[in-house]
C-alpha cells in the first residue's frame, strides 16, 4: 500500500509519525546517502577492472550501511551494532536497506535470497511489523525452538525498536534507479507484505 500528503511540506503521516523532527531532513538525506554509496561502489568496480564477478554489489551495500550510519549521528541519533552490522536508528526507528534488484522492478517483487542470514530473518519477525488480518501466528505448543528464536527482538536494538525498510534497485551502469521505504512482513516464502511503503526520489551522483 501507498500513501501520500498529510504532512507539511509534502511529508507524509507516516513519516512524520515515525520520525518526527526529523522527519523533513531524514526524506532529504537517504537518498542522497544512497547516490554518494553508488559513486563509491562505481569507483571501487573501476579500480577492480573486472568484467565479471565485480565488486559493486558488495561495496554499495557496505558503503550504504555505514552513509546511513554516519547520516544518524549527524543528526544526532543512535548507531546500533547487530552481529558485526551498524545500523542507523532514529526515534526508535532502525533503519534496513537492501538492494533488491540489479535494474527496476517492481516492490512486491522484492525477495530474501535463499542464503539469507538468520539475522536478516530475525530482523524481519521481531522487529518488522505484524503479519496482516487474515494470517496467522504458529500456536505456542506447535512453535519450534528455531521459530521462537526468530522472534525474539536484539537487545542491540531494543524490544520496543521498529524496522523500516529501504529498499532500492541499483547498477553499475545506471546507479540508483528507485528507492522505497515503509514497513514490511516477511512470509515464509522470503517475499514480503507492504502495510505501508512510499517511494523516495532518487538524488543525483555526487561529481568526483
Amino acid at each position: 500500500m501507498s500513501v501520500s500528503g498529510g504532512g507539511p511540506f509534502g511529508l507524509s503521516d507516516w513519516t512524520i509519525e515515525r520520525f518526527g523532527q526529523q522527519a523533513g531532513r531524514l526524506a532529504t538525506a537517504i537518498p542522497v546517502q544512497l547516490a554518494s554509496a553508488h559513486a563509491k561502489a562505481h569507483a571501487t568496480h573501476l579500480a577492480a577492472g573486472l568484467k565479471k564477478r565485480s565488486p559493486y554489489g558488495v561495496t554499495l551495500a557496505e558503503a550504504v550501511r555505514e552513509n546511513l550510519a554516519d547520516m544518524a549521528r549527524e543528526l544526532g541519533q543512535s548507531v546500533r551494532d547487530v552481529r558485526g552490522y551498524e545500523y542507523a536508528v532514529i526515534n526508535e526507528h532502525a533503519l534496513f536497506p537492501y538492494r533488491y534488484a540489479d535494474r527496476p522492478r517492481a516492490l512486491d517483487r522484492a525477495r530474501l535470497p535463499s542464503n539469507a542470514s538468520p539475522t536478516r530473518r530475525r530482523l524481519f519477525r521481531a522487529h518488522g511489523p505484524q503479519p496482516l488480518e487474515g494470517l496467522f501466528e504458529l500456536d505456542d505448543d506447535l512453535a519450534t525452538e528455531e521459530y521462537i528464536e526468530l522472534h525474539e527482538a536484539f537487545e542491540e536494538l531494543g524490544a520496543s525498536t521498529k524496522l523500516v525498510c529501504v529498499f532500492f534497485t541499483a547498477d553499475v551502469e545506471g546507479g540508483i534507479h528507485v528507492i522505497h521505504w515503509g514497513e514490511a512482513h516477511l512470509e515464509p516464502d522470503r517475499t514480503f507484505t507492504w502495510p505501508y511503503s512510499e517511494q523516495l526520489p532518487v538524488a543525483p551522483v555526487p561529481l568526483e
